[in-house]
């Protein structure tokens, strides 16, 4: 990802930086809760395997946690989903902006090479 702009989506569309690294910052939070509940189902497992009383009264409160983490995840895809909707429908109103004349017909917006 080199640049200041992410280029290949739809056609050559380019994404601005601020929504590039807005799209990194979610994914390294996703990335974060998933490490920690591959720890919390690990911890969950051990607990069951035990079967010690006070271990599986713990599980409880982990398989709390780590449903609330998925919870977690799965508000920060809508979040990603939406601003990459959002930065695409801004996107296509440039595209159609550019492509009409002075005149008021359509023309040909060119685009130059990265």
């Amino acid at each position: 990802m080199e640049g200041d702009s992410f280029s290949g989506i739809d056609n050559g569309t380019q994404l601005d930086d601020r929504v590039l690294q807005i799209f990194q910052k979610s994914f390294a939070q996703v990335q974060n809760i998933l490490d920690h509940n591959r720890l919390l189902i690990n911890e969950i497992n051990q607990n069951h395997e035990s079967k010690i009383p006070n271990n599986l009264s713990r599980n409880v409160g982990l398989i709390r946690e780590l449903n609330s983490n998925i919870g977690r995840v799965v508000g920060l895809y809508a979040e990603l989903s939406s601003s990459f909707t959002k930065s695409m429908d801004t996107s296509s109103e440039e595209d159609l902006s550019g492509a009409m004349r002075s005149d008021g017909k359509a023309g040909h917006k060119r685009t130059r090479p990265v």
